[in-house]
């Protein structure tokens, strides 16, 4: 069994930075995908906290998508992020903006199945345009953040209902945070990487047009779990081609 580094936590936000602790190991390849983390009493004594705290770390980084549960044997490590991860977000803060993908995603979805139904051709013709210049800024060498906000944007005031815009901005903090991680960590990975932000944008878009409401709402819903995976998991691109959900 592996032992586990350990630093002091500040007696604030225990659990965010367990998770941190944990992850910072992950990302430095002390424990890697398959190998099993120390037993939730040996991580309490490590880090002197209830074991509660570290059960409330743990099932953090497992709704992340960075560890997996098998019940009567322990935890795993599931998946490792990009080494870089640690240069963009400090690793305590990751647990706060992954958590923002959950309303972010029944937000969206809704919005672009509403979207579908009803876009004007204004409308639509502004989604087409933020993926022409977010095709262009990748072109270019930049991020392309402002343009892969556009599209976003663009999705919810085409839902038709000024809420949509609204709570969408209400996210936006760990939103735009956590689009620029997943777009920096795309950016040095291979042109297709790249690419395929594009054509996942393009699906969405080509689901609205058609005035396809349950795809398009697949294809969003696909998209955001792309984007969350960008940040946890440094394969989730080499992983196959999109596939919808749901057909025409």
């Amino acid at each position: 069994m592996q032992r586990i580094n350990v630093r002091p936590a500040r007696k604030e936000r225990l659990a965010e930075a367990i998770y941190g602790q944990i992850l910072d190991q992950i990302l430095s390849g002390r424990f890697t995908e398959g190998d099993k983390l120390p037993s939730e009493a040996e991580l309490s004594f490590a880090f002197g906290v209830s074991r509660p705290v570290v059960r409330e770390a743990l099932m953090r980084l497992q709704a992340d998508g960075l560890v997996r549960a098998r019940r009567g044997i322990g935890t795993f490590v599931s998946n490792r992020p990009s080494n870089r991860l640690a240069e963009l977000v400090s690793s305590a803060d990751i647990s706060g903006y992954l958590r923002s993908f959950e309303p972010r995603i029944v937000l969206e979805v809704d919005a672009a199945r509403l979207a579908a139904q009803r876009r004007t051709s204004n409308q639509l013709a502004q989604i087409r345009d933020s993926i022409e210049e977010l095709r262009a800024a990748i072109a270019r060498g930049d991020l392309g953040q402002e343009e892969d906000i556009a599209f976003h944007d663009g999705i919810a005031t085409a839902a038709g209902n000024d809420y949509y815009p609204k709570l969408l901005d209400d996210l936006r903090r760990p939103v735009t945070r956590t689009q620029a991680i997943g777009l920096e960590l795309a950016r040095e990975g291979s042109a297709e990487r790249r690419h395929r932000v594009i054509e996942e944008h393009t699906k969405i878009y080509e689901a609205v047009a058609a005035q396809d409401a349950e795809c398009a709402a697949s294809y969003m819903r696909y998209h955001l779990y792309q984007a969350r995976a960008a940040v946890v998991d440094m394969h989730h691109l080499e992983k196959g081609p999109i596939k919808p959900a749901v057909g025409n």
